[in-house]
């Protein structure tokens, strides 16, 4: 099982670079962020073309979540986090695919710092942790997936010292991942590269994709059943270079059909 996520950045401005990543890539289950579009202008004729289905949650020019399934169409049980308005941000979408609960989210920027954005985000980050919370209760299998728009470590940054007053990397907002992760979420890529430097967004500006200069800020977190089959956590990097790309790269993991044993490292 190949589960991804990507923030596409424009599902229909660069619907043709989703397609051909689709199609080289195939993986079962995609979560998707930033659409930039509402509920009637996604793409789905297109989406079930390449054999699959979707469920999403739209907005006009902005944010936007949705899950797509191979095969078939994604059991739709929820939009939006608990205590979302009805016309907030379309930022949370969940479903019930393959006996598994997809969670796929796009948090807020944050920035500037400080400010309403940037507390609006705590606030959102502590709706998202109180809701992981009642999903583990469930006991069931449970992958949170998407753009979190927070580099948890160093490791996670090119030049660290430059972003400290960055909302993606203020202290509040990596206590805030580190919280959430403690109540026995599994960070997938970092499992399994846990002393590497592995990035999934590279700025348009300054050449960043071409210097290297990333930043990991879309990720898998796994709940305790599910981390016992993590096999595998990637980031398709190659598709950043892509011409008209997203500025992020997919990343995805892969999970098998029974429990993996795997060494702990330390730290």
């Amino acid at each position: 099982m190949k589960i991804a996520t990507y923030n596409v950045n424009g599902v229909n401005g660069r619907l043709d670079v989703l397609l051909r990543w689709l199609a080289e890539a195939s993986p079962d289950i995609v979560c998707l962020q930033e659409l930039k579009a509402p509920d009637n202008k996604f793409p789905i004729q297109a989406i079930e073309q390449a054999g699959y289905g979707a469920v999403w949650h739209g907005q006009k020019s902005w944010n936007g979540v949705a899950i797509l399934s191979k095969g078939g169409e994604p059991l739709l049980t929820r939009k939006g986090l608990p205590g979302d308005f009805e016309a907030s941000q379309s930022r949370y979408i969940e479903a019930a695919v393959a006996g598994m609960v997809i969670g796929c989210l796009y948090l807020p920027n944050g920035n500037p710092y400080p400010g309403p954005k940037f507390e609006y985000k705590l606030e959102w980050f502590n709706r998202l942790t109180d809701y992981a919370a009642e999903l583990l209760e469930l006991e069931v299998p449970v992958v949170l997936a998407g753009d979190f728009n927070v580099m948890p470590t160093e490791l996670d940054v090119y030049k660290p010292e430059r972003w400290t007053d960055d909302a993606l990397f203020r202290i509040e907002v990596r206590e805030a991942y580190w919280r959430l992760v403690s109540q026995g979420w599994t960070d997938a890529l970092r499992e399994l590269h846990p002393g590497e430097r592995i990035y999934t967004f590279w700025d348009y500006f300054r050449n960043a994709f071409g210097r290297d200069a990333g930043l990991r800020i879309d990720h898998f977190l796994l709940s305790p059943g599910v981390a016992t089959w993590l096999v595998k956590a990637e980031v398709d990097r190659k598709v950043r270079g892509w011409e008209h790309t997203s500025d992020h790269a997919p990343a995805w993991i892969e999970l098998s059909d029974r429990p993996i044993r795997r060494r702990k490292h330390n730290g």
